[in-house]
């Protein structure tokens, strides 16, 4: 695909400021078009092009994303007729509660697809395909709210932004584990629920994105059981990474904020956890985590954080339903556009991750 999904499907003319915007994030855009080729491949073993546009059609109606629906409408129409069957209906049960749910899409929604027939790796290219399209609505969605916004300068930080940090008296001190409303940031533990990768018998191509993808990935469950489909998890990856730790910006504090917002809202404790952490270590204070973990809907404790906290909220809970209004909080707070990007990016990568951790397997807790 030479030309990017995304840019055509809002109109983003290379002479407009939110395409110059957007691509400050380049590597994000190629590995977002990247992992659409990859997920929509008609070389992709097992899992018909039809079938995959059929959940893609029936995800983006769900979300109630009318930009992204015609595309798949049209993508399917193109593509030919789907053959209906139980395989397909299981797929299609597993999609909606995924998608609507996902922290109802558990062990036992997960297990319906192997009984379906699917294989490990189909039943992996199908979580990693209703996980991406969760993040792909949530992009698209958050663009389309900054086209409506407009552009505009960034303002200084304000005073209350830089006043400086008082630790409450009645919370621990940053790195002792917060414990609340079932939400904790000790250190978890994940195992998966369907068969691993062997490291010893792996393909060079799966050591390889192994290696790519994270120091540890060759003892980690979650990384062993998505290298089953190594291109896919490339590009995730890539993905994930560059919206994460990019330069400038979005704060790398503020980005782990927005990700913990996020899995709160989701539900899901296990990146909840890692990403409250992070947020500690890069701000030494947790007054906001034990915030978001009590009511994340009263988080903050000044506008912009409440801001970031409430994008989040918001881009999580109804994409169809994000716009302008959910931006100008966070405009009137000082925020650049790369600024809204780099947030809009961090809420939309955990729709994609919540799913996968939270349906692919559990949490596990220290002894």
């Amino acid at each position: 695909m030479t030309t990017d999904l995304i840019d055509s499907l809002l109109s983003l003319a290379p002479a407009s400021p939110l395409h110059a915007t957007r691509h400050q994030r380049d590597k994000v855009v190629s590995a977002t078009q990247g992992s659409h080729a990859a997920l929509f491949d008609p070389e992709l073993l097992g899992l018909a092009l039809a079938d995959r546009l059929h959940l893609a059609l029936n995800t983006s109606q769900t979300l109630g994303l009318d930009t992204l629906s015609a595309h798949y409408a049209q993508a399917l129409r193109q593509q030919g007729p789907v053959r209906d069957s139980d395989r397909l209906a299981a797929a299609r049960a597993f999609a909606h509660t995924l998608t609507v749910d996902p922290v109802a899409a558990d062990r036992h929604a997960l297990l319906s697809l192997p009984a379906a027939g699917y294989s490990t790796a189909e039943t992996v290219a199908l979580a990693q395909l209703i996980a991406y399209l969760s993040f792909q609505a949530r992009v698209v969605a958050g663009l389309a709210a900054m086209q409506a916004l407009g552009a505009a300068p960034a303002r200084p930080l304000s005073a209350e932004a830089a006043a400086p940090f008082v630790h409450p008296a009645n919370l621990p001190p940053p790195g002792e584990p917060l414990n609340i409303r079932g939400f904790t940031s000790a250190t978890l533990g994940w195992k998966a629920w369907l068969p691993v990768l062997d490291p010893a018998q792996a393909t060079a191509e799966q050591l390889a994105v192994l290696d790519s993808s994270h120091p540890k990935a060759r003892s980690s469950d979650y990384y062993l059981l998505l290298a089953h489909q190594p291109r896919i998890l490339q590009e995730r990856s890539t993905v994930f990474n560059a919206i994460m730790y990019a330069p400038g910006g979005l704060s790398r504090a503020e980005r782990e904020l927005v990700s913990a917002a996020v899995s709160r809202v989701n539900g899901c404790v296990y990146c909840a956890s890692v990403h409250a952490q992070r947020f500690e270590q890069l701000s030494k204070r947790n007054d906001v985590i034990a915030q978001l973990f009590e009511d994340p809907d009263r988080a903050g404790t000044q506008a912009r954080e409440k801001g970031l906290i409430q994008l989040a909220l918001a881009l999580t809970r109804d994409p169809a339903g994000f716009g302008a209004a959910q931006l100008q909080p966070l405009r009137d707070a000082g925020l650049s556009d790369l600024e809204l990007l780099d947030a809009i990016h961090a809420a939309a990568i955990f729709a994609w991750a919540n799913r996968l951790m939270l349906n692919l397997g559990e949490a596990v807790y220290p002894a």
